[in-house]
């Protein structure tokens, strides 16, 4: 038996459709999908499976390139 809780899965159709197109709207204003898992309880690998769902284009790691010194 899995040790995920019933509250946690999330079976396909709306209500996984509307929860994905919340978290994609919050992701491209900005927020973290770190800060998305953290503020719905899922992992960071299934928030990251839900925005993959609503089309969610990833932006890079890290941050701004470093500048080289010369």
């Amino acid at each position: 038996m899995s040790n995920k809780t019933t509250a946690r899965r999330l079976p396909p159709g709306p209500d996984r459709d509307k929860l994905a197109e919340g978290l994609k709207t919050k992701y491209d204003s900005g927020a973290s999908i770190r800060a998305l898992a953290e503020e719905t309880g899922r992992s960071y690998g299934g928030v990251h499976r839900l925005l993959e769902e609503a089309g969610a284009t990833f932006r890079s790691w890290g941050g701004a390139p470093r500048r080289t010194e010369s």
